[in-house]
């Protein structure tokens, strides 16, 4: 397993200052990192590509800013599988740009921890996308809430939310009874 280490060096943390943070999930459609790379070249700014293990929580930080982490499942990969498929398609976008971007793993909370890492690099801007549809994303959405609505609502920097897919109708419910 590889070591789940969210915090950045003081190297990386340099290197990342004043980012635009994406907000990253397996599979997601490229629409979300493609409008993050083309936010962080408009505002001439390198790109932090940051997939949120949800499958691990905080246990404590070093003084130093270390933070370690334990799994909430016994499945300890879960989340290693999740961070190459990330890094893949962060590749795959990304790789023939002229773009600075990085790849990082966070845990735990996907909004409070996108929004730590935005205070510590003072990120100029985070992206995420809207949730898939489907009653499991309805079901999910409506027990942890929404991460755009919770970044929006608990930190000051500005934020763009990239829908995903077709967009509903204006007559069509958007979450199914």
């Amino acid at each position: 397993m590889a070591e789940v280490a969210p915090d950045l060096t003081d190297d990386e943390r340099e290197a990342a200052r004043g980012a635009v943070i994406a907000g990253i999930v397996p599979d997601q459609s490229p629409r979300v990192l493609k409008e993050a790379a083309r936010y962080a070249r408009l505002l001439g700014a390198p790109l932090a590509v940051v997939h949120v293990d949800v499958t691990r929580f905080v246990t404590y930080e070093d003084p130093d800013g270390y933070v370690h982490s334990a799994p909430i499942d016994i499945d300890v990969s879960a989340g290693d599988s999740a961070l190459v498929s990330v890094r893949k398609a962060a590749e795959d976008i990304l790789g023939a740009t002229d773009l600075t971007w990085s790849v990082h793993q966070l845990v735990g909370d996907p909004a409070l921890a996108m929004k730590h890492l935005a205070d510590k690099i003072d990120a100029r801007l985070l992206v995420v996308g809207t949730r898939k549809h489907g009653i499991g994303e309805s079901i999910r959405e409506f027990f942890t809430g929404s991460v755009a609505a919770r970044l929006a609502h608990r930190q000051h920097r500005p934020l763009l939310v990239v829908p995903l897919g077709e967009p509903v109708p204006d007559d069509e419910e958007i979450w199914p009874a």
